[in-house]
């Protein structure tokens, strides 16, 4: 029977065909190679950069909807959302630019990119170099590559290729057989790489906050390890923080809050 996570993969291949007729792989590329240096994702995770009075590193996520929450903040602005983010302490900005499951677009992106000083991920369902130049293209300074969506030699390739974009990458997964294989790329390119470890299985989109603690212990020394989805409290954060856990990314939680400034204060104030 197929999965949500499978229609999602479908819609995402079918679209990206339509997009590679209309602008060539070469031309993506060529924008790309005349962007800017991307910002230090990676770095800005870390506690040396981000200052150790917060508990741990927050990359906030720009969220309209998704296929388990449905509409979550129609019409909300992702520059007004961002710049919120940045001027309450947020580290990191995570923007999603699936249109037909999350509502959001690579023009979020690059309005968020332009209006911000904070480093920049493009949240999707990559599968492509094409999706890559993409993301360079448009100012993107990190790319969420999924573990389930990539078997066999598709991630590694990919994720080398986003090295050759500049690119910084949150490599996510949700099944613990991946790990070995993401710590692995992780521990190979730690200047630009973290891991993720999702708390919601894409396939059924049930959470557990405790699958983050059950696999932080074999995330590899000297890498990131970003608990995702799920995350509404300080206490959370802080048992998340005691067990390891170097970084959140946080979507739904700060979209909903009545003040999304104070929320951020609240999770990961000194």
């Amino acid at each position: 029977m197929a999965t949500i996570l499978d229609d999602i993969l479908t819609r995402t291949r079918a679209d990206l065909k339509t997009r590679e007729a209309a602008v060539p792989l070469a031309d993506l590329e060529a924008a790309a190679a005349d962007m800017p240096p991307a910002r230090d994702f990676t770095n800005a995770l870390r506690p040396g950069n981000r200052g150790d009075r917060t508990p741990l590193g927050l990359i906030a996520e720009v969220k309209r909807a998704s296929p388990s929450a449905g509409a979550i903040a129609e019409g909300a602005d992702p520059v007004g959302v961002a710049r919120t983010y940045e001027a309450a302490g947020a580290h990191c900005v995570s923007v999603l630019t699936d249109g037909p499951f999350f509502g959001g677009s690579l023009d979020d992106l690059k309005a968020v990119r332009a209006a911000i000083g904070l480093p920049v991920l493009r949240k999707d369902f990559v599968v492509s170099r094409y999706q890559l130049a993409e993301a360079r293209a448009a100012g993107a300074d990190a790319v969420l590559l999924i573990a389930e969506c990539l078997p066999g030699e598709e991630l590694p390739a990919l994720h080398a290729a986003a090295g050759e974009f500049g690119l910084h990458t949150l490599i996510e997964l949700y099944d613990p057989e991946h790990m070995p294989h993401v710590a692995a790329l992780a521990a190979a390119a730690p200047e630009r790489t973290v891991i993720g470890v999702n708390n919601r299985d894409l396939r059924t989109f049930t959470v557990d906050l405790e699958h983050s603690l059950r696999l932080v212990a074999d995330c590899p020394a000297g890498v990131t390890f970003v608990s995702e989805s799920g995350i509404r409290t300080r206490e959370e954060i802080d048992r998340l923080a005691a067990a390891g856990v170097g970084a959140v990314l946080i979507g739904e939680t700060l979209m909903r809050a009545p003040d999304p400034a104070a929320k951020v204060r609240e999770l990961i104030g000194g």
